[in-house]
């Protein structure tokens, strides 16, 4: 199957959104995580968490990669129950200066073809194009102001205390109803081994209710724990996309560790227009609070993690 996007943008650009796979979670919103295995320059191999029909799967795919011909090929190596074979490709043709068509094409097969299985697999992968190319054309539309648009930063605090505790309160932090700034209410759920949803509900200072869900993706022998927001019903929009990261590392010293808290977002570019106006000054301001109130989330579950695992050094535990 093949699905096609007219996009308005050179075909260069179009094709380098596809190619930074490490960026997709704030891309494409199927994606929630990606990890690169290998990468020789012409082909890598990824580990991929994806959303499909609302479940979140994971798989390992191997990409070829031709930026002459704005083409890649990917086939999926190691693929979940009960799919057997996956891949296709992803190709930008040139349509003028400023213009691409992009052709996203997918072939699968299925464990004894059972219908349910080939409904199931068809279902998710025309939702997940669907999903992926709508959002590929509306960034490469905005290619020229894309750069304001994308945020990144990240911030790191130091903690007298070993790993274990510290991964372990950041893992559980969703148990403590102060965890998130603002929140009501905290649900933490493990859909699979490692694979949680965190859904919170945010009381603004207007009495409007916000509700967020999120994604998170445990790697305990790294110290990582990464995630993504799924929903979020604050109107008018700030975020388009958000995704972060955990990372418990030790001192090279061996006196505790530090814990980097890593934010990638993207602006909503209408929800900017309608809270702080048009403009560059605009978008300034809109990236300012948006860092503000992300570092604020951060530095709270940071303050609570340090709390809890200094206070149980203390105590022996």
């Amino acid at each position: 199957m093949a699905q096609h996007a007219e996009v308005d943008a050179p075909a260069g650009v179009l094709y380098g959104l596809i190619a930074d796979a490490l960026r997709w979670p704030v891309f494409l919103p199927p994606t929630v995580h990606v990890e690169q295995l290998e990468f020789d320059g012409e082909s890598e191999r990824l580990r991929m968490w994806v959303t499909a029909n609302g479940e979140i799967r994971s798989w390992t795919t191997r990409r070829v990669l031709d930026p002459v011909a704005h083409r890649i090929d990917f086939r999926q190596e190691v693929l979940p129950r009960p799919v057997t074979s996956m891949g296709g490709s992803w190709t930008v043709e040139p349509r003028g200066a400023e213009r691409s068509l992009l052709t996203l094409r997918n072939d699968f097969a299925v464990t004894g073809n059972a219908r349910a299985d080939v409904d199931w697999v068809k279902r998710a992968t025309a939702a997940n194009t669907r999903a992926a190319l709508a959002n590929l054309r509306q960034l490469a539309d905005r290619w020229r102001r894309l750069d304001d648009l994308v945020l990144s930063f990240e911030e790191s605090a130091h903690i007298d205390a070993a790993v274990e505790p510290v991964y372990a309160f950041l893992h559980r932090f969703g148990d403590r109803a102060d965890a998130v700034p603002g929140a009501t209410r905290i649900d933490l759920a493990e859909s699979a081994p490692g694979v949680q949803l965190m859904t919170v509900e945010l009381r603004a200072a207007d009495g409007r209710t916000r509700t967020t869900e999120s994604v998170r993706i445990g790697f305990p022998h790294a110290g990582r724990i990464v995630y993504k927001d799924i929903r979020d019903t604050e109107q008018p929009a700030l975020l388009a996309a958000h995704t972060g990261e955990w990372s418990v590392e030790p001192d090279t010293w061996g006196t505790g560790v530090t814990v980097v808290a890593r934010h990638h977002a993207v602006l909503d570019e209408d929800g900017v227009r309608q809270r702080y106006g048009e403009g560059a000054q605009a978008v300034r301001r809109a990236r300012q609070a948006l860092r503000a109130r992300l570092a604020g989330h951060s530095a709270a579950a940071l303050r609570l993690a340090r709390e809890h695992a200094e206070g149980a050094l203390a105590r022996g535990v």
